[in-house]
């Protein structure tokens, strides 16, 4: 079967995007359009001629405007395309449907804490109040690894546990003791030390930081108890006494821990993390979609997907207002819109600074061109929450988290909402884990899968190809989802990613 040269989104598009690299005077014949160029692959071409101020539509909505007169056939991008203030109709609930549920619910081998919760993974955490601590929980977490140069396992007797991760960061001192910044970073390490993927956690602090540990526990409801236990490293004595006494305690904490057994239980136990990193000029046509059907069978089989990156839903927040069950609900997300707006004036900046080098590279234009094709992640159910940064996620369904564009900060604080596996896509190639929670890694396209197949999980570039449909590829990306929450490893897990990618929000004064 024939397929055409370039992808068309939506009848009322005055763009189409190249399916492979197009060279200059190729007739394209479904568009009755010759390309007066050379088009890379992924990147857009105009079909109509275009003035100066026109939008530029794809997907049936406005991605930019033209800064130039673009004829037919002409490559559109940087150089002739650019932001441009427009009104949104953010016609609250105006989508919302009824969600089709799916009984009886799938079901995947997940295990099943004492108090209810239900974890994908059996990690033993050492989390740290500040930097101060950092080196001391990484000793500890080092003690327990497997060395493949000698041979040597602490953790071959305790086959059911997945690892000793040290999750540490840059924060905890020299701001405010009071107020946003130190409620975020407060909120992100509660949300870790109550994750059910962690049998028991143990925090380690300095002593004299800004973030204390009692003040932590306090302002986060937690209590030290059989799986939540402390070490100051000034009270206990020092680096090398704080280490051996937490290396002590995680000696203790092994043989409960390898005690778990892994049990059938319905897919409405999973909260999946939506992220997409790199992405290209596929991204919004093969795996951010293809996800999105996956979304949508989690959501209709009970669970809950979370959507974050509020810098990459501007221009595409009015479509996802729509699906709001609520007023309310849906003017949280406008607000949460406005706040960005706000903060990157302040800070010199514009929302339209987002695209990276290699986004561009890959035929992404705008921000809102970004947005678009990240938003169809979250597929087509009703949107029932919105979340602060970190805070916990208990809504079932599709929800939305408030969080920066950047890959690592926004998965860390979607972990410490609950999200208990994360969906990452990528088109240029991102690299990526996020410990206790799997991470699984969605190609958009087969060149990339191809060249980094030991990064990536899943190839979605069947898509582009004309190989493969949505409904087909998100039903493979579902039962991926379902095997990684057995226990079945992601790449990213093989490879050792995990630890380093954690990355709380850094928000307010350094002092």
């Amino acid at each position: 079967m024939a397929v055409d040269k370039v992808i068309r989104l939506h009848p009322d598009d005055n763009v189409v995007i190249a399916r492979a690299a197009l060279p200059a005077g190729l007739s394209i014949a479904g568009e009755n359009l010759i390309t007066a160029e050379p088009i890379p692959a992924g990147h857009k071409l105009a079909v109509r001629a275009l003035a100066p101020g026109d939008p530029v539509l794809r997907y049936g909505q406005i991605i930019g405007f033209a800064t130039q007169p673009v004829a037919p056939g002409r490559h559109l991008h940087t150089h002739n395309c650019g932001m441009g203030d427009f009104q949104r109709d953010y016609a609250f609930g105006s989508a919302v449907k009824p969600t089709d549920y799916i009984q009886p619910q799938a079901s995947f081998m997940g295990i099943l804490r004492p108090d209810g919760r239900v974890a994908t993974r059996n990690y033993i955490g050492i989390l740290t109040t500040v930097n101060c601590s950092a080196t001391a929980a990484k000793y500890v977490a080092d003690a327990f690894r497997a060395n493949p140069f000698t041979g040597s396992n602490p953790l071959a007797d305790y086959p059911n546990v997945d690892g000793v991760v040290a999750l540490t960061h840059k924060l905890g001192c020299g701001l405010n003791t009071q107020g946003e910044g130190i409620e975020v970073l407060r909120r992100t390490i509660a949300g870790y030390a109550r994750h059910p993927n962690f049998h028991s956690v143990i925090v380690i602090g300095l002593g004299c930081e800004g973030n204390q540990i009692d003040a932590l526990l306090e302002a986060e409801g937690l209590q030290r108890g059989p799986h939540l236990h402390t070490l100051t490293i000034q009270e206990t004595g020092g680096t090398e006494k704080t280490v051996r006494a937490a290396m002590a305690m995680v000696q203790k904490l092994l043989p409960e821990a390898n005690a778990v057994q892994r049990q059938k239980l319905p897919v409405s136990h999973l909260t999946i993390g939506l992220q997409c990193g790199g992405s290209d000029g596929y991204s919004g046509i093969s795996a951010n979609p293809a996800l999105g059907v996956a979304s949508d069978l989690i959501v209709r089989h009970g669970g809950t997907v979370i959507l974050s990156e509020t810098p990459e839903t501007y221009g595409a927040e009015h479509l996802l207002t729509r699906r709001a069950v609520a007023p309310q609900v849906g003017q949280k997300l406008v607000d949460l819109m406005a706040w960005w707006a706000d903060y990157t004036a302040r800070n010199g900046g514009e929302m339209d600074n987002n695209p990276s080098p290699g986004n561009k590279a890959g035929g992404i234009t705008t921000i809102l061109e970004k947005s678009l094709g990240a938003a169809a992640k979250a597929g087509s159910t009703n949107l029932v929450e919105v979340y602060r940064y970190a805070e916990a996620a208990t809504a079932r369904g599709f929800v939305f988290m408030d969080s920066p564009g950047y890959d690592p900060v926004s998965a860390t604080g979607q972990v410490a909402s609950g999200a208990n596996l994360v969906c990452f896509t990528t088109g240029r190639g991102s690299v990526f884990g996020c410990r206790p929670a799997p991470s699984l890694k969605l190609a958009t396209n087969s060149e990339l899968y191809a060249r980094m197949t030991e990064d990536m999980d899943i190839d979605c570039g069947g898509v582009v190809d004309g190989q493969d449909n949505l409904e087909q590829l998100g039903r493979r990306i579902f039962d991926l989802i379902l095997a990684t929450a057995s226990g079945q490893p992601s790449k990213s897990e093989k490879l050792g990613f995990g630890e380093e990618e954690f990355a709380p929000w850094s928000i307010g004064a350094v002092m």
